[in-house]
């Protein structure tokens, strides 16, 4: 991934994908340009992918740590015969 790809925000590279699909889709252009676009697209898709994986992991940690601390709450429950 490139350093100003990786400097892009997960709506923006959304967003310029979605353009950049749109422009395929619609033809009309030349092979070159359109080789152009799709390689552009797939590094769009890999700065999307990233931010998808990075809020996956934070969500898995966050929902790791909820389930630590109520595994924790309850066997503390047991252990005062609650």
């Amino acid at each position: 991934m490139a350093e100003t790809d990786a400097a892009l925000g997960y709506e923006q590279a959304r967003d310029e994908l979605i353009e950049v699909v749109r422009r395929l889709e619609a033809g009309g252009t030349s092979l070159e340009d359109s080789l152009a676009l799709w390689e552009r697209g797939e590094e769009l898709a890999k700065v999307c992918r990233h931010w998808l994986e990075g809020a996956r992991a934070r969500l898995d940690s966050a929902l790791a740590a909820r389930e630590a601390a109520e595994g924790g709450a309850a066997a503390d429950g047991e252990d005062r015969g609650e």
